[in-house]
């Protein structure tokens, strides 16, 4: 464990070795169609680029949350409740978590999770020192598996994870009901879930925010590949692909994908595999929700939901959600 500018040590260090990143890697490009785990999106320079992404024009999500966060967070407090652990799933730069900690009555402490280890701890510095009465304790981790210790530690307390952004539209439908059971398991009956939840709006609004004019979007998308260059050695061919974001309507998804602009090999595990001009890599499916579709699927992972907040034009939510016996 290993302080970062006077900060908090790791509570947790449970980084993904690069033999499974590999393994991922090589099952995802044999699947159909071939794909690639979105979690990899963030290294440093990808944690880095997505804060970018947030400040963008057409990126409406981080603004709309941040505007539903500064309008309601008292409410959320009071939903959330006195002396509670908080578990940020997917915390980066915790930016949004701010006035929900300085909102909250007595939390016992937070826990960000995130797989960017040098992101989080400089994220973890910056929180406990303008929170020095919390315990900050900062885990590095791939949450869609299980941490060991994170259980144990959160079965004791009453536990709240706080889920932001729009990441849940990340998982397949099946996925996110397991997802959202798994979180209903650690917090147990009583605990809670805040979450935000991308609504179906204009296609032209969601296709601009996944093609800014600046690239941002295209580059982030892109490093993926170079951060599997940087753990695995050389895989890629980092101009052999081009990003393209299209809405899928049918599916309710914005479908992000690498294209390969020339024929080119990826080596992973010893094994070569061609990839044709114009043949696809998915690296992320971004899932829109209706009010009732949501409440739908977090029934069926154990889930009510107690509280949605949303912005006038219902471009984004935050919802409250309690986990059931």
């Amino acid at each position: 464990m290993r302080h970062v500018d006077g900060g908090p040590s790791l509570f947790i260090d449970a980084e993904p070795a690069p033999a499974s990143v590999a393994r991922e890697v090589a099952e995802g490009l044999a699947s159909q169609p071939p794909s690639l785990p979105p979690k990899l999106f963030y290294d440093e320079r990808g944690s880095i680029l997505f804060d970018e992404i947030c400040r963008l024009d057409e990126y409406y999500p981080t603004r709309t949350e941040t505007a539903i966060m500064q309008d309601f967070v008292e409410e959320m407090a009071d939903a959330i409740g006195s002396g509670a652990v908080v578990i940020e799933y997917g915390s980066g730069s915790s930016l949004k978590t701010e006035a929900l900690l300085s909102a909250l009555h007595e939390p016992e402490a937070y826990l960000p999770i995130d797989i960017s280890r040098e992101h989080l701890l400089r994220s973890a510095a910056r929180i406990a020192h303008r929170h020095p009465e919390l315990k900050v304790l900062p885990v590095c981790a791939d949450y869609t598996s299980a941490i060991p210790g994170l259980a144990e530690f959160a079965a004791s307390r009453r536990s709240v994870v706080y889920f932001p952004g729009s990441t849940i539209g990340n998982f397949e439908p099946s996925e996110a009901q397991d997802f959202l059971g798994r979180i209903a398991r650690l917090v147990g009956p009583g605990g809670g879930l805040l979450i935000g939840v991308d609504l179906r709006k204009d296609p032209c609004v969601l296709e601009s925010a996944y093609n800014d004019a600046k690239g941002v979007t295209a580059a982030f998308n892109l490093n993926m590949l170079r951060h599997i260059n940087d753990r695995l050695g050389p895989t890629f061919e980092l101009d052999a692909f081009q990003h393209r974001a299209v809405w899928n309507d049918s599916d309710s998804r914005i479908e992000m994908h690498l294209v390969a602009s020339r024929p080119t090999q990826v080596r992973v595990n010893g094994h070569a595999l061609a990839f044709e001009t114009g043949e696809r890599i998915v690296t992320e499916h971004s899932y829109k929700f209706t009010r009732a579709g949501f409440a739908e699927l977090a029934g069926r992972a154990g889930w009510t939901v107690q509280r949605v907040w949303t912005d006038p034009q219902e471009l984004f939510s935050v919802q409250y959600l309690s986990a059931g016996s």
